[in-house]
């Protein structure tokens, strides 16, 4: 599998566990919590094999991006967290340096 697809796949989990954080409510709730854990193993465990091919640099910048931007796009449609034009252009930057890292 493309290093790239790992780190993407790596992202997205790690959005689904920052969500899970959460849901955990600080590790009370058993359920969330392990799906938490299992998402967070899971996450770094794809970005370490992508970067057996990836710069460390590269990779853990896009996969923190992938993680932040999704995370923040989620917790707007989930926790109904406000939007702002400042915050969207935080999330655009952010997709812009995703990209540019990309391509480099």
């Amino acid at each position: 599998m493309s290093p790239w697809v790992l780190v993407g796949i790596a992202g997205l989990l790690e959005t689904a566990w920052a969500i899970g954080l959460k849901y955990s409510e600080g590790f009370t709730r058993p359920v969330p919590s392990v799906l938490t854990i299992a998402g967070a193993l899971a996450s770094f465990w794809l970005l370490s094999l992508a970067m057996r091919d990836l710069p460390v640099g590269t990779a853990y910048a896009v996969w923190v991006g992938i993680g932040t931007v999704g995370t923040a796009i989620t917790a707007v449609i989930l926790f109904h967290e406000p939007v702002s034009l400042l915050r969207v252009a935080g999330v655009v930057l952010i997709l812009a340096g995703i990209a540019a890292l990309k391509l480099a």
